[in-house]
């Protein structure tokens, strides 16, 4: 059994260190124990700080390209690599790499297809006020749009079996963490929730520029995840509020009809009443298109799923420092720089 702890990073060289020393290499029920460190563009020497401190690999953006293409590419990467489980943690030491263990312990119990670091961040004391009201906020919202329990939305520290790594597809541009619970959950993907300490980080989150973008963000990517996976009841419960304004605007015209002033100087009610009948139908309609499109989504994800899985079988049994495309410790000297960056692959 091997395990891949995946660090994306931009300019974490000051804290990458500590991340590191505290990976543990050794964890009964585990042979291996590999590190992966995503390079995202930084230009604080990241990379370096990686390999003096024990990373096995680096895998480099040439230019930024944000946590979410981070994240994939490192699933991407553990997996052409053969790990059985990928942990995700973060490079700002906001998680002790010493959890790892109990992190992985329901995968490797077979209780749990993926498992999430739970901070407890509605009562961490170093998040402002507004901080944690928001992340209880956030974190019910997705328990109720993702079917599952999870009780720390936001949380990167994470582990995934292979078989649920195989099934991620992330889309989403801003972040990873909220897009992968949706799927998780319409996957119905069994997810456990694991307690865990979470330190302050020396530096403000570089995931958004103020906590309004955060939200704002935040929200866009659920509410598009959401679409995507569950498009009918969305549009049927969009189409379900006009059509509800059609009814009330209509009795009101039938009321005065009958019972007031014979419908005089209400004519433009009953026009309203009708534009919105018409948009709630139409609005159902696109619903109905968008299911239908869903459903051609799930085959194809099907597919890929299938092309991945085989791809990862026909493999030989390796390291991730054998993969095209990243630096090794051990042959880092030896990698041609065409190959040291990849942020132009396809």
């Amino acid at each position: 059994m091997k395990l891949i702890v995946q660090i994306p990073c931009h300019n974490e060289s000051t804290t990458l260190a500590e991340t590191l020393s505290a990976i543990p290499r050794h964890i009964a029920g585990l042979d291996t124990v590999e590190i992966l460190v995503i390079d995202d563009g930084s230009d604080d020497g990241t990379g370096d700080v990686a390999f003096t401190n024990g990373a096995d690999a680096v895998l480099r953006f040439s230019q930024r390209q944000g946590l979410a293409r981070a994240f994939k590419a490192g699933i991407d990467a553990a997996l052409r690599a053969g790990a059985d489980i990928i942990v995700n943690t973060d490079g700002d030491n906001q998680y002790d790499g010493a959890d790892i263990p109990r992190l992985v312990a329901p995968i490797l119990a077979g209780e749990a297809d993926m498992s999430v670091g739970d901070r407890d961040p509605g009562s961490i004391r170093h998040f402002s006020l507004v901080k944690r009201l928001l992340q209880r906020l956030g974190s019910w919202s997705m328990r109720r749009l993702s079917g599952t329990a999870v009780a720390d939305s936001t949380s990167g520290f994470r582990a995934y079996s292979r078989e649920a790594a195989l099934r991620i597809n992330v889309i989403s541009e801003f972040s990873y963490t909220l897009e992968t619970l949706i799927q998780a959950g319409t996957r119905r993907l069994r997810i456990a929730n694991v307690a865990i300490e979470a330190r302050q980080t020396p530096r403000a989150s570089r995931l958004a520029s103020s906590t309004f973008v955060y939200v704002k963000s935040a929200a866009a990517t659920m509410a598009r995840a959401y679409s995507m996976y569950q498009p009918l009841k969305v549009f049927f419960y969009a189409g379900t509020l006009f059509m509800l304004g059609a009814v009330a605007i209509g009795l009101r015209f039938i009321y005065r009809y009958l019972f007031v002033d014979a419908g005089a100087g209400n004519v433009q009610s009953l026009i309203l009443a009708a534009i919105l009948a018409i948009v709630a139908f139409q609005t159902m309609s696109l619903g109905v298109l968008a299911d239908l499109q869903a459903a051609n989504r799930k085959l194809i994800e099907e597919v890929l799923y299938r092309q991945r899985r085989r791809d990862v079988e026909r493999r030989e049994p390796g390291s991730v420092t054998d993969l095209p495309g990243v630096r090794s410790a051990s042959a880092e000297t030896a990698v041609p720089a065409a190959v040291r960056n990849v942020g132009d692959e396809p």
